[in-house]
């Protein structure tokens, strides 16, 4: 559902333009009171006009309901997947044929891994540095194959979801390799494409024989099953998963994104960004703003105080040595240059 504001802000133009007609009609209805009221309208639009744009508001408006759209499809999805579609317990018992007392507990069931992944999702900003939109948006590119393969275990799978995005995040954090290429990966492994397994950089080439290689390697299989190019596509999605993360692990891939986002200008400024979307998108949707005011706070303590400030001070109290350092070692330089100049002209 939009919030006050942005019902407002999509009715107050309208509205103003309806005043003139109004005014009009309460000056008699004919050609000088609808030219008079037009005039009087025009004007009033033209002046609320120019105070959301010298306020800014129009852009920061606009901003938030383009979140808050994005978000409001992105929970649909999860809905979809992971929930009940958005359904009450009446309305999927009638949809699954049964009655209420027979689907209780896998509804509630279907609620609980809902609302797991939405607050992994909301939460997205530390644990991943992406917005709980983009969270949501990722999740829902693999899930399907993720669900297949748990046997239909919401909560599981949310589980696992998780646990990908998060090993992402890590993965471009530590590599340096563009975050979309490794979300294409693995959007390419619920497919059984393994073509661009070597985005990971984990020492492992893009092909079938490479995957098995990889889950062989990870031992999440046991000691027991050694998987080749041909049975690698019956690998479940979640153990391909499972294999990454111990790969990842090993090479000290896992947990880089939290600790980035505490520690670099550019992981909390990252951060930063995640939790200021997740404050618009809440207020075009009208959820609890107090968790996501809550995390934009604590971003952007983290990225001032903690990391630009500390950069400042660190520029600032070593320039001056630095340029006494400088000008002791262009001096000699200078005038031996000079010594060897001024004979030749």
């Amino acid at each position: 559902m939009p919030s006050n504001v942005a019902t407002a802000y999509v009715q107050i133009i309208p509205s103003a333009q309806g005043i003139g007609g109004g005014i009009a009609q309460a000056l008699g209805g004919d050609a000088a009171a609808t030219s008079a009221g037009q005039s009087i309208g025009g004007k009033l639009v033209s002046t609320i006009k120019g105070v959301i744009a010298a306020a800014g508001l129009g852009a920061a408006l606009g901003k938030a309901l383009t979140e808050g759209a994005a978000l409001e499809q992105s929970l649909g999805g999860i809905e979809t997947l992971f929930g009940a579609g958005g359904q009450t317990i009446e309305q999927y018992a009638a949809s699954v044929g049964k009655s209420v007392a027979d689907v209780t507990e896998k509804y509630n069931s279907l609620m609980r891994s809902q609302e797991t992944m939405i607050a992994n999702a909301d939460n997205a900003w530390k644990t991943a540095g992406v917005s709980a939109n983009k969270y949501m948006k990722q999740v829902t590119s693999f899930s399907a194959t993720l669900l297949q393969g748990l046997g239909g275990d919401t909560a599981a799978a949310a589980q696992y979801a998780d646990k990908a995005i998060v090993q992402m995040s890590d993965n471009a954090n530590k590599m340096g390799t563009d975050i979309s290429s490794i979300q294409m990966a693995y959007q390419g492994f619920a497919k059984d494409n393994y073509t661009m397994l070597d985005n990971l950089k984990l020492g492992y080439g893009g092909t079938q024989a490479e995957m098995a290689r990889l889950i062989n390697d990870s031992g999440v299989l046991g000691d027991s099953i050694e998987v080749t190019a041909e049975t690698v596509n019956d690998v479940p999605f979640d153990k391909i998963i499972d294999a990454i993360g111990v790969i990842q692990d090993d090479l000290g891939i896992t947990g880089t994104t939290a600790q980035e986002a505490a520690t670099t200008l550019s992981g909390s400024f990252a951060s930063m960004q995640a939790a200021a979307q997740n404050v618009l998108a809440n207020l075009t949707l009208g959820r609890d703003l107090g968790p996501a005011l809550d995390g934009l706070a604590q971003t952007v303590s983290t990225f001032l105080v903690g990391n630009l400030l500390p950069a400042i001070w660190n520029i600032l109290s070593a320039l001056p040595g630095a340029l006494v350092s400088f000008v002791q070692s262009l001096g000699p330089q200078l005038a031996a240059g000079l010594s060897t100049l001024v004979p030749q002209m």
